[in-house]
């Protein structure tokens, strides 16, 4: 699930309800009291969120889409899908692109359903649909789950970062999205993925820089061509994300990226750069040529 950094809200359009309050429980393709309808890409898709509890989606969710390249087609997994936003987030930016929403909580679930049943995401419902199952099931169970192997072109993921030692949230499913529950997650999510994957798929993740160690060691010998952006608040200030992207079976070469910035400024004004890449204007596609095994 996708978690904002500190101090960074949304921009206006990305992320905020559409009507300031808690949904009405009679509009909106069937949202009810205790949810919100929060707008995403400037009004071109919505997203049915907990009021009061949970996770709810903001910046991660956008930079991850931006992964997926322009001209994108076929099918994507978001593991770990939340209510949907980065999944939503990519085929609202390509129409040639299907997602699967894979989310194991039942609230989150639940809103991911909400959200495609909403009226203002009738043109990206027939391209997407939500499985709830754990993203780490293995063999016949992620099978049944309906997670085919070599079945997907892109997996985008945002794997709960936070140390299962760290502090939780008093809230139960924020704590879900949130904390890891142990210390192979990485391992666990990207052994999915690259089940899931077709040859040549990509897969992206953002996560915090202390988990760049983790993340290499679970993309091993299965993904190639890793790309690195550190993402970073302001001009001078260390990343507090980074987005990484790899190719199943490549064997390109290691790169890391210049970074993308947040802010322009001391304030909390997003840079340009973030403003096309959190609202659906632009991509963040990868540099590396592919070497894939003959």
């Amino acid at each position: 699930m996708t978690q904002a950094p500190e101090g960074s809200p949304p921009e206006p359009g990305q992320g905020q309800s559409a009507n300031g309050r808690p949904a009405d429980p009679d509009a909106a393709g069937g949202a009810v009291s205790g949810y919100t309808v929060d707008t995403f890409h400037n009004g071109q898709f919505f997203l049915v969120q907990p009021a009061d509890a949970g996770h709810r989606a903001g910046m991660d969710a956008m930079l991850l889409a931006a992964t997926v390249p322009d001209g994108a087609a076929g099918a994507l997994a978001d593991l770990g899908a939340g209510a949907g936003a980065a999944g939503l987030a990519a085929i609202s930016r390509l129409p040639g692109l299907s997602a699967v929403l894979i989310e194991r909580a039942p609230a989150m679930a639940d809103c991911a359903r909400r959200s495609l049943a909403l009226a203002e995401n009738a043109h990206l419902a027939p391209r997407a649909r939500v499985i709830e199952a754990d993203v780490a099931l293995q063999g016949r169970q992620r099978l049944a789950a309906g997670l085919a192997d070599n079945a997907f072109d892109y997996v985008i993921l945002n794997p709960p970062f936070n140390a299962g030692a760290d502090r939780k949230t008093p809230d139960p499913l924020k704590a879900e999205a949130h904390a890891m529950e142990s210390d192979d997650l990485f391992e666990r999510w990207l052994r999915t993925a690259a089940a899931i994957l077709k040859p040549g798929g990509q897969v992206s993740i953002i996560a915090r820089p202390e988990s760049m160690g983790e993340i290499l060691a679970a993309l091993g010998n299965r993904f190639g061509g890793v790309e690195i952006t550190p993402v970073i608040p302001r001009l001078g200030e260390n990343a507090i994300r980074i987005l990484v992207t790899a190719i199943k079976g490549s064997r390109a070469r290691m790169s890391l990226r210049d970074r993308i910035l947040i802010h322009q400024g001391a304030g909390h004004v997003f840079s340009s750069e973030m403003n096309d890449l959190g609202n659906g204007r632009a991509a963040w596609p990868r540099r590396t040529k592919n070497r894939l095994p003959k």
